[in-house]
């Protein structure tokens, strides 16, 4: 049976050398590539695939929201994320938004054509280390208006920015800022925010 493939990956080069390299293998044949998030759903659509390939950091759409929509829209392909960047929190989130694989993109060819075989058969597959790492880490310390403040606070602005941006009062947002630079460790807003997506909670 030939596994049909969809790669989502928003660097052309990255983009195509998965193609070419997934495509010497005698069951994978890729049906299609995007290099948006945002244009995923309506290429499985379009291809019908059974695995969609999806890079994590994308524009429109990141490949775990990307994720999310296949599922909810009962797309009835399966998920298999491959990132540069293997951080806990976005095992813990991909797995949420129904994605049934994880590893990074130094993976040799070999395991990542055997991790589309699985996904492609039902099976999860999950870089070991990372699902070592996320064990020993836990889930995210930060409520949800405290990741959502982090989030904005990443393109600077000032704390009545952030208050119109979010229809929130001045005083709410120092509140939520403050708690969530005591939860990470950060020196500041911005270094919380750093520290808080190097973790992927954001």
């Amino acid at each position: 049976m030939t596994i049909r493939l969809l790669i989502a990956d928003d660097q052309g080069l990255v983009r195509g050398a998965l193609a070419a390299l997934l495509g010497l293998e005698p069951d994978i044949e890729v049906v299609a590539q995007v290099g948006r998030g945002d244009e995923v759903l309506e290429a499985v659509r379009d291809s019908s695939p059974d695995v969609a390939l999806l890079d994590i950091e994308m524009p429109g759409l990141d490949g775990i929201a990307a994720a999310a929509q296949l599922r909810d829209a009962g797309a009835g392909c399966r998920v298999l994320i491959v990132t540069t960047f293997g951080r806990p929190g976005y095992l813990k989130r991909a797995l949420q938004a129904g994605a049934s694989g994880f590893v990074v993109k130094d993976t040799p060819s070999a395991q990542l054509a055997d991790a589309v075989r699985r996904v492609a058969q039902g099976l999860r597959v999950v870089d070991p280390a990372l699902a070592a790492e996320s064990l020993t880490q836990g889930d995210s310390p930060l409520t949800e208006r405290e990741t959502d403040l982090l989030q904005a606070a990443r393109t600077g602005g000032s704390i009545a920015d952030l208050a119109r941006m979010l229809h929130l009062s001045e005083g709410t947002v120092r509140n939520h800022l403050s708690s969530a630079i005591g939860k990470t460790g950060g020196r500041n807003r911005a270094d919380a925010a750093r520290i808080a997506e190097e973790n992927g909670w954001l």
